[in-house]
């Protein structure tokens, strides 16, 4: 049993890396996986001078992207295509130009082709900013081959 779960957590690694790979919105908005796990990621974005609104506040589309990339890298770790179904989130305080986010997903529950994960987006002063929940549905195949190549 001890072995499953190493391997498990070698997978959701993996399969991090290679969404990551191929993924050039998530990058091209400075996202980095923190850590990843099987039904779980942690991602970080800096908040940048482009990120703000008429406020001087971090556009809430931009929180909203940190968290749905958390959910996906979540949804996906256990090697199963999986896109969301549904979503809603909560903005409980403004981001400011030069903060850190991190946007911790995590699994609460997987039921047949659906689940639900919970998303918190703090700063770096471990202020919450937001809480997202997503739906997801799992459409079949999977992310890597089991010769650990893109599919």
């Amino acid at each position: 049993m001890y072995k499953v779960a190493i391997d498990a957590q070698a997978l959701a690694e993996a399969v991090g890396e290679a969404l990551f790979a191929r993924d050039p919105a998530s990058k091209a908005l400075g996202m980095q996986i923190a850590e990843m796990r099987p039904g779980y990621a942690r991602m970080t974005m800096t908040i940048r001078p482009d990120m703000l609104n008429g406020h001087q506040s971090c556009h809430g589309g931009f929180i909203f992207t940190l968290a749905d990339s958390a959910f996906a890298f979540a949804c996906n770790s256990h090697n199963l295509n999986t896109v969301g179904a549904a979503c809603t989130i909560d903005y409980l305080a403004p981001g400011r130009l030069g903060d850190v986010l991190t946007a911790e997903a995590v699994e609460q529950v997987q039921a047949g082709r659906s689940g639900v994960y919970d998303v918190t987006i703090r700063n770096q002063e471990d202020r919450i900013i937001a809480l997202f929940r997503g739906k997801s549905h799992r459409v079949g195949g999977e992310v890597l081959s089991s010769s650990g190549n893109l599919v």
